[in-house]
């Protein structure tokens, strides 16, 4: 063990692990000699450190690439150390987290790197929807490696790592001093392909933080036998805090206690796992406004579906439903962003959310808190497209158009005051929870105060929903 405090590879697994837990696989293992190592010394370990240890007590597989030796560069036995993690981890149903810090392909090994690497990409694909996979992120991972985070479930950087396929200088017109597309803030604020980014220290007990949500495998339940908090608590500020999505799943979790998931980017939406009634909950809400410590808007969002948004939103829901996680949906929409940009991919998104939705089959139930308008509202989990149950706050509207645009578009060239009382004729017969209600689109209107209650009975009727799917269903890739 002391040795394994000698390098960086070593000192980050036992800086996750439970202490004294961790176990090496492979310790002896080093690379064949090949044209350009023929008279090269064995290097112990080939650049990864491999084995299995604790997290909280629950087993876990975990490899780290050792930067101080052969620069953490994948070649054949490195890959192979990696595989058979991969086959130990699917025989025991266990997660897997990779620790990334690497050089890159080793070239001298040309080839048989190359399709060392290769099996991984397909262990890691066979794994997906079988057993979590975190990947983490410490130094740099560049080219074929940056693949490896794409394939994991969750993804972590620590502040200085950096993450690319295609290095900033290499790309045309750009540079890394102009904008470091393989930076930390670039993939967690702006690309939004990394769930946290943040100082070393605090990584490892982010990690810990999620893992305490996540089932073993996929036949496996994550729940905490004893929750302990009331599962009859009103929420008294639940009505004010519907702005912030945030801050209303914090007030709805057992303990306030939430995991936020790529929580950097497409902020109007936040995704991420809660507990309620002791078991794991994944959410999915829209998001007017997000809210500082002093409780003040920081920044505001127009109630409206975003690229970066449904694309998070998508990448929870596939994880749930392979993991057979309940979801929760808060909704308070009223369309699409708009613009060039927004153009070019929001039909495609939004028809991956709707099928992402309409095709998973854990329980799933839906809180309106706001707006529901349009196909947006549509596909943020309605029952149109599968919801088991669904929820509305007493002052939410919810209908194909509000008042005011349907009354401009109904009753084209009249006067105000008779454009202004044809729209509140609307709102009430056709945009108003009570005609939803009526239709049997809303199973039940409810006081913001009483969610909490109301969700985990709607989930506790559910329990047991998914259990006839098979084991495995789909990847979450």
């Amino acid at each position: 063990m002391s040795d394994l405090m000698n390098s960086p590879a070593g000192k980050r697994i036992l800086s996750l692990l439970d202490d004294n837990s961790f176990v090496e696989i492979g310790e002896q293992v080093h690379a064949r000699s090949t044209d350009f190592f023929e008279s090269r010394e064995a290097v112990l370990r080939d650049g990864v450190v491999t084995g299995y240890g604790t997290i909280g007590d629950r087993m876990v597989y975990v490899y780290s690439q050792d930067p101080k030796s052969l620069g953490g560069s994948l070649g054949e036995m490195h890959a192979r150390k990696i595989l058979n993690l991969y086959r130990l981890a699917r025989k025991t149903g266990s997660p897997i987290i990779g620790m990334l810090d690497s050089t890159g392909i080793r070239l001298e090994e040309s080839m048989d790197a190359l399709q060392g690497l290769g099996m991984v990409y397909k262990a890691m694909a066979k794994a997906s929807g079988i057993i979590p996979q975190i990947t983490a992120v410490f130094g740099s991972a560049g080219g074929g490696l940056s693949i490896l985070t794409e394939l994991s479930d969750f993804v972590f950087m620590e502040d200085n790592a950096k993450l690319f396929l295609n290095s900033p200088n290499s790309i045309k017109g750009n540079c890394e001093e102009k904008n470091d597309t393989s930076s930390a803030g670039y993939r967690h604020g702006k690309s939004g392909t990394v769930d946290w980014a943040g100082p070393e220290e605090e990584l490892y007990s982010e990690i810990r933080s999620l893992m305490s949500f996540l089932p073993d495998n996929c036949t496996d339940e994550a729940f905490l036998s004893d929750p302990n908090d009331d599962l009859n608590r009103t929420i008294d500020d639940m009505a004010a805090c519907g702005r912030d999505a945030a801050a209303a799943i914090v007030r709805m979790a057992d303990f306030g206690e939430f995991f936020e998931t790529r929580r950097g980017a497409g902020l109007s939406m936040v995704t991420g796992f809660i507990r309620l009634n002791g078991s794991t909950v994944g959410v999915i809400a829209n998001r007017r406004e997000k809210w500082g410590e002093d409780g003040k808007a920081e920044e505001t969002f127009d109630n409206k579906l975003c690229v970066k948004g449904i694309k998070k939103a998508v990448k929870l829901v596939n994880f749930c439903d392979a993991f057979s996680i309940p979801i929760l949906t808060l909704t308070d929409v009223k369309g699409y962003c708009s613009g060039k940009c927004a153009e070019k991919y929001m039909s495609t998104q939004a028809a991956k959310l709707l099928y992402a939705f309409s095709t998973a089959s854990v329980a799933k139930v839906n809180v309106i808190m706001g707006e529901c308008y349009g196909s947006a509202g549509i596909i943020m989990n309605s029952k149109a497209i599968g919801a088991d149950y669904v929820y509305a706050w007493s002052n939410a509207k919810i209908g194909a158009i509000d008042g005011k645009h349907a009354a401009e578009i109904l009753y084209d060239g009249k006067d105000a005051a008779f454009l202004k009382e044809k729209a509140a004729a609307y709102d009430e017969l056709q945009g108003s929870v009570a005609s939803a209600a009526g239709r049997g689109y809303v199973d039940t209107i409810i006081d913001p105060e009483d969610t909490r209650k109301f969700v985990i009975g709607a989930f506790e009727m559910l329990y047991g929903k998914d259990n006839f799917g098979s084991k495995k269903k789909h990847g979450t890739v």
